[in-house]
C-alpha cells in the first residue's frame, strides 16, 4: 500500500507563491505530484500539512477551496492504491500517478459530459446529444469554465447552481431540465463504478412542474393573421411561420425546418416527429399553400423557406432563424395587444386550445398537444383515421375566415 502526504515548497522567488505536492511512497521508492494549488508560506501550517486559514486573511474563501480539493485528492489517490491493491497486481508510485493524471483527464465533468456527448452523436441520438450539450454550456457558463471533478459535485456546488439560474429569471422547469441532465451523467458514472453516490442533487428541484397555459384564442390569432406586415418582412416571415405551425395543428419548428418537399404528396404531408418518432399524416389546405407562395422556391429539398442555403449548417440555421423568429414575434404580440411571451410554441397550444374550444373530443386530440398526456396523445392519434383529424382542423381554419 503506497502512502500519501501532503506537502509545501516554497517559491525561489521572494513574496511569491509557493506550490502544494503530494508525495507518494510505495516500496520506499518517492515520487512526486504536482499541483496547481498555489499559496504563500504564512498560509501553509507544516505541523498539520495542511492549508491554514486566518479570519483576516482575505483569501480565506480562496483557500478553503483548495483545502477541500486537497481532500478530494487525497481521497482519489487512496481510492486509487485500494484498487491497485485489490487487484493483486504488483505496481510503482509512478502507476498511482499515472493513474491520478488519467482519472482527472477522463473524469472531470467536462470530459467525461463530452465523451458522452460524442457517443450520443455516434449513436444518432442528435437531439439528445444536443440537450446534453446545451446544459453542459450552461454548467461551464455557471463555472465561469472551471472544470471539476465527477467525485468533487457536492450538494452545495449544485444548490449554487440553482441559485445562479434563479438569479437569471430562468424558471424552474428549465432549471429542473439542466440537473436532472447533470444527474443522469452522475448517475452514469456511478454505474460505471467510476465514482461513489453521494447524492449531490437532494437539495434541488428535478421535478416538473405544470406549466401556465400558453395558448391564444381564435380571436387573437386572427388579429395577428390579419396584420399587415408587408412594409417589415422579417416580422411579416415570423407572423408567417407562426400561422404555417398553427395551420399544420401546431406543429414544432424543428418539424417544420425540416420538412421536406418530398413529403407532400398528393394534398398530404406526411412526417415523422423528431421528439417522439410518431408519424403524423395532415392535409394539406390552401391557407398552407397561401403561405408557401409568398416566398420563392426553395433551392433545397425542404419545403418552408427555413433551411434556404445548400451547404450550410442545417441545425444552427434552424436554432438561428428560429430565435430571430422568437424576438420577431414579441414585437408583433405588443401590436396585437397580448402580455404572453408570443413564441412558436404558443401555435402548438393554441391550436389544442382551439381544438377543445370546438368540442373536438380528446380522443381526436388531448389538452397540451402532447404535453401533459403525449403517451394518450400517441395511441389516439396512432389509430385514429386521419381524417378525423383533419375535419378538425378544418373547422378551426374556417373560423379564422
Amino acid at each position: 500500500m503506497a502512502t500519501v502526504k501532503v506537502k509545501f515548497r516554497s517559491s525561489t522567488v521572494a513574496d511569491r507563491e509557493g506550490t502544494i505536492y503530494y508525495q507518494i511512497i510505495h516500496d520506499r521508492k518517492v515520487r512526486q505530484l504536482l499541483s496547481d494549488y498555489h499559496i504563500f508560506p504564512n498560509e501553509w501550517n507544516e505541523n498539520r500539512s495542511s492549508v491554514t486559514i486566518s479570519p483576516s486573511n482575505k483569501r480565506s474563501s480562496f483557500l478553503l477551496s483548495i483545502r477541500e480539493r486537497i481532500r478530494w485528492d487525497v481521497e482519489r489517490l487512496v481510492k486509487i492504491n485500494r484498487k491497485l491493491d485489490t487487484d493483486g497486481l504488483s505496481y510503482t508510485a509512478d502507476d498511482v500517478i499515472d493513474e491520478f493524471n488519467k482519472y482527472v483527464n477522463d473524469y472531470s465533468l467536462f470530459n467525461f459530459m463530452e465523451s458522452i456527448i460524442a457517443k450520443l452523436k455516434q449513436n444518432g441520438k442528435i437531439r439528445t446529444a444536443e440537450t446534453y450539450r446545451v446544459t453542459l454550456n450552461s454548467f461551464k457558463k455557471f463555472r465561469q469554465d472551471e472544470d471539476i471533478m465527477l467525485d468533487s459535485l457536492t450538494s452545495e456546488i449544485m444548490e449554487a447552481y440553482e441559485a445562479w439560474h434563479h438569479s437569471r429569471g430562468v424558471t424552474p422547469n428549465s432549471i429542473s431540465f439542466y440537473t436532472r441532465i447533470l444527474r443522469a451523467v452522475y448517475n452514469r458514472a456511478v454505474e460505471n463504478d467510476i465514482i461513489e453516490n453521494r447524492n449531490p442533487f437532494r437539495h434541488v428541484y428535478t421535478g416538473v412542474d405544470k406549466t401556465v397555459k400558453r395558448a391564444l384564442p381564435l380571436s387573437i390569432v386572427k388579429k395577428i393573421k390579419v396584420l399587415n406586415l408587408s412594409m417589415t418582412p422579417a416580422l411579416d416571415f415570423a407572423r408567417d411561420m407562426f400561422l404555417i405551425s398553427f395551420y399544420l395543428r401546431g406543429m414544432s419548428f424543428i418539424d417544420m425546418a425540416f420538412l421536406k418537399k418530398s413529403d407532400l404528396k398528393n394534398g398530404y404531408v406526411t412526417y415523422r416527429r423528431r421528439k417522439t418518432g410518431q408519424q403524423l399524416v395532415i392535409e394539406w389546405t390552401k391557407e398552407m399553400q397561401i403561405v408557401l407562395d409568398k416566398y420563392p422556391d426553395n433551392e433545397t429539398d425542404y419545403l418552408l423557406p427555413i433551411i434556404k442555403t445548400l451547404g450550410t449548417n442545417e441545425r444552427y440555421t434552424y436554432r438561428n432563424v428560429g430565435y430571430n423568429i422568437n424576438h420577431n414575434l414579441k414585437k408583433i404580440a405588443q401590436m396585437v395587444g397580448i402580455s404572453i411571451p408570443l413564441t412558436l410554441y404558443v401555435a402548438r397550444h393554441s391550436w389544442a386550445s382551439a381544438a377543445k374550444a370546438k368540442g373536438i373530443p380528446l380522443s381526436v386530440i388531448s389538452e397540451g398537444m402532447g404535453h401533459d398526456s403525449e403517451t394518450t396523445t400517441q395511441i389516439y392519434l396512432a389509430n385514429l383515421d386521419t381524417s378525423v383529424v383533419d375535419r378538425a382542423n378544418a373547422v378551426i381554419l374556417k373560423s379564422l375566415k
